[in-house]
């Protein structure tokens, strides 16, 4: 376990709560047909994003997928404008062209959900080479799902950020389904176990114990900045719910899902902050302003404009004079 101060730990319980409670307030208002587009929840999997980025600068860089809202908020995005994003409000980050999906803000180092599987990849090793070319300090982190390792594009995102000795941290999310398919039926070797492929190190932790997370990544981003190369590190965790919001997810059993619950990353966390002296109602205390937050949050996300018809062919990249 870190060596770590209760007041550093607060700060990253702060995080994990907003990030469920973000996500359950989205969840709602999509269930009532408010929020339109898919969506996607990360309720389960807050310790991965926040263990994570308890070390990245706001210069550092992350890539994303479909299941982000988590990624982006412990990289520094603001409640209230995800949720102007969600509703296709103009006051979202991407003046509710993005969604939920393709969420990004290039000054906070976000540079991109992506709703294409494993696309993040080797956006995150680009990155990663412009850091080297420059040479900066900075670190790209990429997140992905179980499902991304088979694609050609972590392969190759894998194998170039290694022989180039690249400052990026690949960070698989293993919630054991890509989509309905178990990871158990898709490959027969552990996600970790392929960083051997690569001559780079393959670390597996729970990715339901935040300090495990914080203790894997700090190793992680410390080697990148350093200048000694990539790293995949398997966080092993499990999103509550199904794929997507509606998704009754008849490919896992109640008994899983329950067993999964029942080690929820946040209860862990709030223990430990207990055994380490934070009384109960400060911890309390600090959980109902998260609610309050997002309820407010939710609630002026909803108030901005929406966007003009008429800016509908603004931001599109086509050759001149084509309509």
């Amino acid at each position: 376990m870190a060596t770590i101060k209760p007041d550093k730990v607060l700060p990253l319980y702060r995080d994990m709560l907003r990030i469920r409670g973000f996500e359950g307030k989205a969840t709602k208002l999509y269930e009532q047909g408010v929020l339109p587009g898919f969506l996607h929840s990360s309720v389960g999997q807050e310790a991965v994003p926040v263990g994570v980025s308890a070390h990245l600068g706001k210069d550092d860089y992350i890539t994303s997928n479909h299941r982000g809202h988590g990624h982006v908020l412990a990289k520094g995005m603001e409640p209230e404008r995800m949720f102007a994003e969600l509703y296709a409000r103009t006051t979202g980050y991407n003046r509710g062209r993005g969604g939920s999906m393709h969420i990004m803000d290039f000054s906070l180092g976000i540079v991109g959900a992506n709703g294409i599987v494993g696309a993040g990849v080797p956006i995150a090793t680009g990155a990663g080479l412009s850091f080297q070319v420059l040479g900066t300090k900075q670190v790209a982190v990429s997140y992905f799902g179980d499902g991304a390792v088979n694609t050609g594009a972590f392969h190759e995102g894998l194998n170039l950020a290694a022989i180039w000795n690249l400052p990026v941290v690949f960070v698989c999310e293993n919630n054991f389904y890509a989509e309905s398919v178990p990871q158990s039926y898709a490959a027969k070797v552990g996600i970790a176990d392929r960083a051997a492929a690569y001559g780079i190190p393959g670390v597996c932790v729970d990715g339901n114990d935040l300090f495990a997370v914080y203790d894997a990544a700090r190793e992680a981003v410390d080697r990148a900045r350093s200048g000694e190369g990539p790293t995949l590190l398997e966080c092993q965790t499990f999103r509550w719910s199904g794929h997507f919001v509606g998704d009754p997810g008849v490919y896992r059993t109640k008994e899983e899902v329950e067993e999964w619950k029942r080690k929820d990353p946040i209860p862990r966390v709030r223990a430990w902050l207990a055994e380490h002296g934070v009384k109960a109602p400060e911890l309390d205390a600090l959980e109902a302003a998260v609610e309050q937050e997002m309820e407010i949050a939710a609630e002026r996300g909803a108030q901005g404009p929406k966007p003009d018809p008429a800016t509908a062919d603004q931001d599109v990249f086509a050759p001149e004079g084509v309509a």
